[in-house]
């Protein structure tokens, strides 16, 4: 067993380009369900939209890399009030079930055959990275002992954790605004709110759009930071990895969904390595009869469902979280 590869792929896994995406994402939904109660299980589809917005303008339109960014964000920000707009005056299920309900939606059509020549199908787009790759100013990788990074991870950790402390000091500065604590008023009880004179409906609406920029800027990162753009990356399990590192990290925390995106992917990543290494080899840790190398790839989601279920019982505000900055107003 060589303990060295174990926390080489968590620390890698934790401080990478991945646990990014997440952060970024899990901090959209820290807007949406951590401070202003906003069921939203859609974030994958705000990730997509930014992300095909991006690709498309640069690969089938042929346009400038700067206005796909552009192109991308203001997807999201569609998206947020095509979907605000139904929802936003109905009980907080509706959103989740329109949410969840829309992101598969655009995944299908991003991978549609018939959609082939704007999105790539099933195989998705690439080349639109170029500009993002050229910028790059490191000459090679980066090897500490306990961690090591590629070129194109160093440049990547370099602009994501960048984006990531921009984003938490953006919520940090707006959440102790006057305009955070009516979200959080929200939250708690918007009848009272609206009875203070308060557009809720507003309210509402301004931080489902914010949310959903934080999560096109983590679709964006994605496609970016591995030069491609797939339908299938944008499945409801990318929200749900999301959610699971802002409930370990504690909702309604700005640094909840940084520091709880950096302990999902380090568990993810360590229990997985360990495992795989106790099940291969001419003379394995693990029996077969025990556990096989198949298997071990599935019992870092069993453990960690586990654990995620033992946090909910025991501490479910997260590691950082407050008890009540988590009732959900159902109404």
């Amino acid at each position: 067993m060589d303990f060295g590869t174990v926390i080489d792929a968590a620390l890698s896994a934790a401080l990478g380009p991945q646990a990014i995406v997440f952060a970024l994402a899990a901090i959209g939904l820290n807007v949406h369900f951590g401070y202003t109660g906003l069921l939203n299980f859609g974030q994958s589809g705000f990730m997509s939209i930014a992300a095909f917005g991006l690709a498309v303008t640069v690969v089938t339109w042929d346009l400038p890399f700067w206005l796909g960014i552009i192109v991308g964000m203001l997807g999201a920000v569609l998206l947020a009030l095509v979907l605000g707009v139904p929802t936003l005056r109905l009980r907080a299920d509706y959103l989740a079930i329109v949410t969840i309900a829309t992101s598969e939606i655009l995944r299908l059509i991003f991978g549609a055959v018939e959609f082939k020549d704007t999105f790539g199908g099933s195989n998705g787009l690439t080349g639109f990275a170029r500009t993002y790759q050229d910028m790059n100013p490191y000459g090679g990788g980066v090897d500490l002992g306990i961690v090591s990074f590629s070129r194109n991870d160093l440049w990547s950790i370099t602009v994501g954790w960048t984006l990531v402390a921009l984003s938490c000091l953006l919520v940090f500065a707006l959440m102790r605004s006057p305009w955070g604590r009516v979200l959080k008023s929200i939250r708690e009880d918007e009848d009272a709110v609206r009875s203070l004179g308060k557009n809720v409906f507003a309210y509402k609406m301004q931080a489902l759009v914010l949310g959903g920029v934080f999560g096109g800027l983590a679709g964006i990162f994605h496609i970016l930071k591995q030069g491609s753009a797939v339908p299938t990356d944008f499945n409801t399990t990318f929200t749900f990895y999301a959610y699971a590192a802002l409930l370990v990290g504690g909702a309604a925390r700005v640094f909840g969904p940084v520091v709880g995106s950096m302990i999902f992917w380090f568990l993810i990543a360590g229990i997985g390595s360990f495992f795989s290494q106790a099940t291969s080899g001419a003379d394995p840790l693990l029996p077969d009869w025990l556990m096989t190398n198949t298997q071990a790839s599935l019992i870092r989601f069993i453990l960690l469902g586990l654990g995620l279920m033992l946090l909910m019982i025991f501490r479910p505000q997260g590691i950082f979280g407050d008890r009540r900055e988590i009732a959900i107003d159902g109404r």
